[in-house]
């Protein structure tokens, strides 16, 4: 009789449990699909997988257009999500706006991720305090690494190209920090600017015979059509560098970036602290320093420029 009623009292106290199990609804923004974007997103929903917690996640994609950026916005407020996740910068900024709009009983705490300047794009006054409702996960590289990759891999090289979308706040961020360092290591900075996919390929082509190597920082717009740019670079035997990692895997010849899935899984133990009842604003933006050096060496020979033997030596992955 015992041994039944043990069993019976162990079925109830199961049944309780699963009773109690909470679902939470996690509503996303992602501003648009590609490799970076799609990891972070993976890596936020394996965290999850992992601590065994249920979400439902309601994914919007904002297809690399602004507008609809703030159409996703503007409906997420209305999804009554225990958390709201932007991914980039423009979805980041499209929610923090319609937040700014919505009444009190309608807030909700909103956590931005792969988003490279949080403060020059309006989203915190302050790293270590956010205040408000929204903390998150920045993607800042330490650019000096970038350029003195670069000009290992390619000595020599006196004019820089930049490519980016100037309608985007992280970007324009890392376009300032190369520009502060090109006088003392010894290029000039070369601009070209798309605003839309659609322009990526002329603006690129724009940068022929008046630069020695491309860059594309963690712009959205560009890293959509990076096909386009890596044509250009083929043609002309002008080596392409990126950087985020996924991009190498892609075409271009070499990035010193940060694995995007582990950004979003941190960003998975984030979310996970403020859906238990952490304060967003009692959250520090965090970074991820863990830098890597991918290599696509079948790309830099159609390109004209074979990676010297040190950095292939120092490379976490080799493409080929």
């Amino acid at each position: 009789m015992k041994k039944i009623t043990l069993t019976i009292g162990l079925l109830f106290s199961l049944m309780t449990c699963s009773a109690l199990a909470q679902t939470y609804t996690v509503s996303v923004n992602q501003f648009v699909e590609h490799p970076a974007l799609d990891a972070v997103f993976n890596g936020l929903s394996d965290y999850f997988k992992e601590q065994q917690v249920t979400v439902d996640f309601k994914l919007h994609n904002a297809q690399a257009n602004m507008a609809t950026a703030t159409q996703v916005a503007q409906q997420m407020m209305g999804e009554k999500a225990d958390l709201l996740v932007a991914i980039a910068t423009p979805s980041a900024q499209a929610c923090a706006q319609a937040l700014s709009k919505v009444p009190q009983s309608m807030q909700r705490p909103f956590l931005f991720t792969a988003v490279t300047d949080p403060v020059a794009a309006g989203l915190v006054k302050d790293l270590q305090h956010p205040q408000g409702n929204i903390t998150g996960v920045s993607d800042l590289l330490p650019v000096k690494e970038h350029m003195k990759m670069v000009l290992t891999f390619k000595p020599g090289i006196k004019r820089l190209g930049i490519l980016y979308n100037a309608g985007e706040a992280n970007s324009k961020s890392t376009v300032a920090a190369i520009q502060k360092l090109s006088q003392s290591m010894g290029f000039t900075l070369v601009e070209a600017t798309a605003a839309k996919t659609a322009d990526v390929y002329q603006a690129a082509k724009s940068l022929i015979g008046k630069v020695d190597a491309i860059f594309i920082p963690t712009d959205n717009t560009i890293i959509s059509a990076l096909e386009s740019v890596l044509k250009i670079g083929i043609q002309h035997q002008v080596p392409v560098f990126a950087a985020d990692v996924d991009s190498v895997a892609r075409g271009a010849v070499a990035a010193m970036g940060f694995d995007y899935y582990k950004h979003g899984y941190q960003t998975g133990a984030m979310a996970l602290r403020i859906l238990e009842g952490a304060d967003p604003a009692t959250i520090p933006v965090e970074f991820q320093k863990e830098l890597q050096l991918h290599i696509n060496t079948k790309f830099a020979d159609k390109m004209g420029t074979p990676p010297p033997a040190q950095l292939l030596e120092q490379a976490a992955k080799i493409y080929n």
